[in-house]
């Protein structure tokens, strides 16, 4: 029995590795029977690991998901929400502009009789929320803005970029312009460069919310 866990795992490890190198080679369409093939497993193990599609793709991406989580976490702390706010959603926006594939498994995910907890929609979710529920106590937010609304902005900007010769620039662009487009009066004072620095704003503008 000992032995077939061990099996068990190196299997699982193979093959996400495997995956890892797939996904990052054709996003998130990439064929499971050319990794089980590559993995030297058959595509029945690979399907015991990973029932669905998605389940392949949340693995590949776990770091992934735990960096947006950990980096909600740390910016809870910021003084004000509404830069701790859209600083997240920046990096959201980046981080599925620069992994092939990511964007897919941020998507809308159809309800089951069982939702999963740890599925990374729910995941994600559970990180970003209390950053926008913070910036509309702060009155830096509407009321009326939901977490799915910044997600599905998130998610079609990475969608929309992602075959552009400069995909993670043009994505940049696309959510500096949303943010000047939905909040004119705020910019984008408060958003991180890709350096981690404040971007600055060239234009001395009165405050305003999202």
């Amino acid at each position: 029995m000992t032995g077939q866990r061990s099996d068990a795992r190196r299997n699982y490890q193979r093959i996400l590795a495997v995956a890892q190198a797939e996904v990052a080679a054709h996003g998130a369409e990439a064929s499971q029977e050319q990794i089980a093939r590559t993995a030297g497993v058959g595509s029945a193990t690979v399907r015991r690991h990973f029932p669905t599609r998605r389940a392949l793709l949340e693995a590949v991406f776990q770091e992934r998901i735990e960096g947006l989580c950990e980096r909600a976490h740390r910016l809870s702390a910021t003084e004000d929400g509404r830069t701790a706010l859209l600083e997240w959603l920046h990096a959201l926006v980046l981080y599925a502009v620069s992994a092939r594939g990511f964007a897919n498994t941020l998507s809308y995910e159809p309800p089951t009789e069982e939702p999963s907890p740890h599925s990374c929609g729910n995941r994600i979710a559970a990180a970003g929320t209390p950053l926008l529920q913070r910036a509309i106590r702060d009155k830096a937010v509407a009321p009326h803005v939901t977490f799915h609304d910044l997600l599905t902005l998130a998610v079609g900007i990475a969608l929309a970029t992602e075959h552009h010769k400069d995909s993670e620039t043009q994505a940049d662009r696309l959510f500096r312009l949303a943010v000047e487009g939905l909040s004119p009066e705020h910019g984008i004072a408060g958003v991180s460069g890709n350096s981690g620095s404040p971007v600055p704003v060239t234009e001395s503008l009165p405050t305003g919310r999202l």
